[in-house]
């Protein structure tokens, strides 16, 4: 069985600039993520453009323009980059069943109840007949939880929420 292609981890300056972007009330631009990461990291603009455009060449990021500038926000929620992560780690093994219930073994009750929570929802469907990941939590949003809209992002090539009706990300729109 050929391996999934995985998505390469985020470089530290990468996974800092996604931490700030997905804290972010609105999209940044460059000034605002540079300033977001005083006094820990006194970095030059061009290292944080460059950057930033690079994690939007990648698709992990929208942009649109704000005059002369850009302004940032991540195309997946930091919950749905996360269930991406969790996917690809399970689509490595050959004993799927095996390690969901090694790993259901090893979660605290909190995380284990909100689990079968969740499992409840998907294969129950949630009330209204909505999808799951429609629910509550809402846990399907990219770009538009940062408040942007689906305007002017179209050079971005994605979805508005950039994933499939799984609310699981295509592992192949992933470098």
């Amino acid at each position: 069985m050929p391996l999934p292609r995985l998505s390469r981890p985020f470089g530290d300056l990468e996974a800092t600039l996604m931490d700030l972007l997905w804290s972010a009330a609105r999209p940044l631009s460059v000034r605002e993520a540079m300033e977001g990461l005083r006094p820990e990291r006194e970095l030059a603009y061009t290292t944080v453009m460059t950057v930033l455009d690079n994690l939007h060449r990648k698709h992990w990021l929208r942009r649109q323009r704000d005059g002369r500038a850009w302004r940032y926000a991540p195309a997946l929620s930091r919950q749905a980059y996360t269930a991406q992560l969790m996917h690809e780690a399970l689509a490595v093994s050959e004993d799927r069943a095996g390690v969901l219930a090694r790993f259901v073994e090893e979660i605290d009750p909190a995380d284990a109840a909100a689990l079968a929570a969740a499992l409840r929802e998907a294969t129950e469907g949630a009330p209204g007949g909505t999808a799951p990941g429609d629910g509550p939590r809402g846990d399907r949003g990219g770009a538009s939880d940062a408040g942007m809209s689906d305007a002017g992002m179209s050079d971005a090539g994605m979805s508005d929420t950039g994933m499939s009706d799984t609310g699981i990300s295509d592992a192949g729109a992933r470098p």
